[in-house]
């Protein structure tokens, strides 16, 4: 039986089937076309995205993900014969200068702990030659230093690295780091807090970004992020921050495309060297490294498991969780931290609860002890002039500095506690009581911030050895240090200078310390001005010595020496030492003058350093990364004044320190080693001092120019003494010693009654230098002597003028005015030379 099978014809029945393989129902067919359409725009429209951002990412990798930069080194560390050190100590500098152990790899060098001692080797890219050294150490102690067979005093270590030289126009600083140089700690950290699946998903983790949109929408308001590590590398490289669907999808495709042509450990190391950790200063703290540095100033090596925690818990908000400004909110979050560290297995229950109990340990937050920003600013400056931001930082240069690091640190906490002085007594000078209806209430007036400056050179050398520019490198980026203001009274020792030149320059009327001058109410005329000075509360002191003048500072004495010497003499050698604003005019005498306070350590080294002026520098060399040297810098160096004339002028300025208006401040405050210095106030306090090693200027004023209303002997000596009392404790500057005194000098006792040689029946007396041939030759003794406006002090056999010491001058003044005025002094000039006067100096005024 045959069977018969009907084939449906084309379009008959199965409304469902397809005409040449579409729906044949409309609505169907239109949503496949539809379907299409859309696939295809989509496929178009991500390949263009795709193949756009490909082109992106290809030219921002295709040169350094980050930029080299310029680093920046600090002075050597030197170990002298009889320092007291341990072998671990060096070997601590040494590592932390980038040498290696003995059986590691460096190319700056190597060292090996030995027995009774340390043995160093210098590699091929160290600053200094390659002569290798052991040091010997025994009970504590360096005993011996050898190299090559010869016995060296000292030897100096590798320079430790300041900072890098920033980025101009972003201000961050980074240092850039390699992913096996990240500790797994600080991954560990980071992963457990930021993206548990990092080393797991392609880019993107779908589910995580799900149960964030979940979780946000269920608590109505966004507080979960579902961004992976690649996604927030992918924003923080490519995109703005602008929270729009757009942006996300395309931060979504770019960490798929980072996750095709890089490696998780390579996007982890970018990710670690980019990461936004907070500020420091007016700088962004970028990466991982830079921020080990700043919070706890250490390597990131070194890193502890509650620092690791903190800085991750950092990434979230730096800002809002600064450890710093908020510590309880910053520890609130490390140890959230550290509980994720638990659930992903990184640490145990009792690493975690361990380390929740450790408190921060923050690195003090004083930018200006450890990163130097004004100092750095100066140093970038003058590179500047010379090469070019891209040539020093592409290039990675390395420039040695003549910062010390140590004295840097001791100059940023002196400042930082001694603005806090200045600033108590501001404001009770701003504290007033007004009468508010019926009653008086206590009310601060408004006013400016108080600023400050210090600088501290070499004095032999010129080397700029630390330099604090003002209260605060966040707040203001001004550097006060190279900021040109009136110089007041630490101006005065150029008008004694000159006068003491007398001695040498053939001038009829030769001056010396001993020699007197009538300080009284004077007017002055100079061309067709007149210019009268007045003396601090109208207080004059009659006939009084210069050396007694300078160290009390008394202003129309000081303007009558510089009037019989000659303003233009007085303005020719303030002008040799550097002090170039400096006009011949009776105001010059008291400071009148710009300059700032580099320019005036640079003047004072002609007193420090035996007549001969040095110009102040901040750099030794600038060399290639392999250690090649580019430039060298060295000092200027100019004659100004004799030895034997600078060296009388230091013994003068030790009186203002011992017996005169820096005793309160300096002495008073516990630092005792020799030391010559001046006081010194315009509307600004100022302070110059120098002991044999180590020269420092301090000034405070307000940036308005307004009249501080406070001396230097308040503001800046504190400032001075608290600085000088620290270096005094670090082995490179604790030899203070006595000032060398040059051949051509005399020290004479002279008796404070009659300023002339002591005798034994007048044994209150003093001890003063003069350029030999000029110290007096009558004795105490002496009924002989003349009155008149300076004296020679030549031959035995002329009268000598009795210079003023503790002679009461009510013989030639007002006695109404004078009477008792120098009983209150009896005895300030016993002695220069030992640290401690018989009797505490009068307050003289602000100079």
């Amino acid at each position: 039986m045959a069977i018969k099978i009907r084939i449906p014809k084309s379009g008959e029945g199965g409304g469902a089937k397809t005409i040449r393989g579409l729906p044949r129902d409309p609505v169907l067919r239109a949503a496949l076309v539809a379907f299409l359409v859309l696939a295809v725009s989509f496929t178009i429209v991500f390949s263009y995205f795709y193949i756009k951002y490909d082109r992106i990412i290809e030219k921002r990798f295709r040169t350094p993900v980050f930029a080299n930069s310029a680093k920046i080194y600090a002075l050597p560390r030197v170990v002298r014969d009889g320092e007291k050190i341990e072998a671990k100590q060096i070997a601590a500098e040494l590592r932390r200068a980038g040498y290696a152990d003995k059986d590691g790899d460096s190319n700056l060098g190597t060292f090996r702990l030995v027995k009774g001692g340390i043995e160093i080797t210098p590699g091929a890219e160290s600053y200094h030659a390659p002569e290798p050294a052991r040091i010997t150490i025994e009970d504590g102690q360096v005993s011996q230093i050898m190299s090559r067979g010869s016995e060296l005093s000292a030897y100096e270590l590798e320079p430790q690295l300041v900072t890098a030289l920033f980025d101009a126009e972003q201000r961050s600083k980074r240092q850039v780091v390699k992913y096996e140089e990240i500790p797994p700690v600080m991954v560990q950290a980071v992963l457990a807090i930021e993206d548990r699946r990092f080393f797991e998903h392609s880019g993107v983790n779908y589910l995580r970004m799900l149960e964030a949109a979940w979780i946000d929408v269920i608590r109505g308001r966004h507080e979960q992020g579902g961004s992976t590590i690649t996604m927030q590398l992918s924003r923080g490289f490519f995109l703005t921050p602008e929270k729009t669907i757009k942006r996300k999808l395309t931060e979504m495709l770019i960490a798929e495309e980072l996750e095709h042509k890089f490696s998780k450990q390579q996007i982890f190391e970018f990710y670690g060297n980019w990461v936004d950790l907070g500020q420091r200063g007016s700088f962004a703290i970028s990466g991982f490294a830079e921020a080990s540095k700043a919070y706890f100033n250490k390597d990131l090596k070194d890193i502890t498991l509650p620092e690791a925690a903190l800085l991750a818990g950092l990434i979230q908000r730096p800002s809002y969780l600064s450890p710093y400004r908020h510590p309880e909110r910053a520890m609130e979050r490390r140890n959230v931290v550290l509980e994720t560290m638990v659930e992903t297995h990184a640490i145990t229950r009792e690493q975690a609860d361990k380390a929740k109990a450790a408190p921060l340990k923050l690195a003090p937050p004083n930018v200006e002890a450890s990163d130097a920003p004004y100092f750095v600013d100066m140093v970038r400056e003058q590179l500047i002039g010379k090469f070019s931001d891209n040539e020093l930082n592409d290039s990675s240069y390395r420039i040695y500095t003549t910062l010390d690091p140590d004295l840097q640190k001791a100059a940023a906490q002196s400042v930082e506690m001694g603005i806090k002085l200045v600033d108590e007594q501001v404001k009770k000078l701003r504290t007033k009581k007004v009468k508010v209806g019926k009653k008086f209430e206590t009310k601060v007036e408004p006013g400016p911030q108080a600023q400050v400056a210090l600088v501290a050179i070499d004095p032999h050398t010129g080397a700029v050895l630390a330099l604090v520019g003002g209260r605060d490198y966040g707040w203001s980026q001004l550097n006060h240090a190279v900021a040109k203001r009136p110089t007041g009274s630490i101006f005065k020792p150029f008008v004694y200078a000159a006068a003491m030149n007398t001695a040498l320059d053939g001038s009829p009327n030769v001056i010396t310390p001993a020699s007197t001058v009538v300080d009284e109410a004077s007017t002055f005329a100079y061309g067709d001005s007149i210019y009268e000075p007045r003396n601090y509360k109208e207080e004059y002191h009659g006939e009084v010595s210069l050396r007694y003048a300078l160290a009390m500072s008394l202003n129309n004495a000081t303007v009558k020496v510089a009037e019989e010497v000659g303003y233009d003499k007085v303005a020719d050698l303030a002008r040799s030492a550097g002090i170039a604003s400096v006009k011949a005019t009776p105001a010059m005498a008291l400071g009148s003058y710009d300059a700032s306070p580099l320019d005036m350590a640079g003047a004072y080294t002609t007193f420090s350093n035996s007549g001969n002026r040095l110009s102040p520098i901040l750099l030794r060399s600038v060399r290639t990364s392999k250690g090649d040297v580019i430039a060298n810098y060295n000092t200027d160096q100019k004659p100004v004044m004799d030895p034997r004339i600078a060296y009388v002028m230091t013994n003068m300025m030790e009186g203002v320190i011992n017996n005169g208006l820096g005793y309160t401040a300096v002495r008073l405050r516990g630092f005792t080693p020799a030391a010559a210095g001046k006081t010194g106030s315009s509307h600004d306090g100022w302070f110059a001092g120098y002991t044999s090693n180590l020269l420092c200027i301090v000034w405070v004023g307000y940036d308005d120019y307004s009249d501080l209303r406070l001396s230097g002997a308040q503001t800046a000596a504190p400032i001075w003494a608290e600085f000088m009392k620290k270096a005094a404790t670090l082995p490179m500057y604790s030899d203070m010693r006595e000032f060398s005194q040059p051949s051509g000098v005399v020290d004479v006792q002279l008796d404070k009654a009659t300023n002339r040689l002591a005798t034994p029946n007048c044994t209150d007396d003093y001890t003063s230098a003069f350029v030999a041939g000029t110290e007096p030759r009558d004795t105490c003794e002496s009924q002989q002597g003349i009155k008149g406006f300076f004296t020679k002090m030549f031959g035995g056999d002329k009268p000598v003028m009795p210079a003023q010491a503790g002679q009461d001058p009510n013989a030639n003044a007002d006695p109404k005015k004078k009477k008792g005025f120098f009983g209150k002094i009896a005895g300030i000039f016993k002695d220069d030379k030992s640290s401690t006067p018989v009797s505490k100096p009068p307050d003289s005024g602000p100079h």
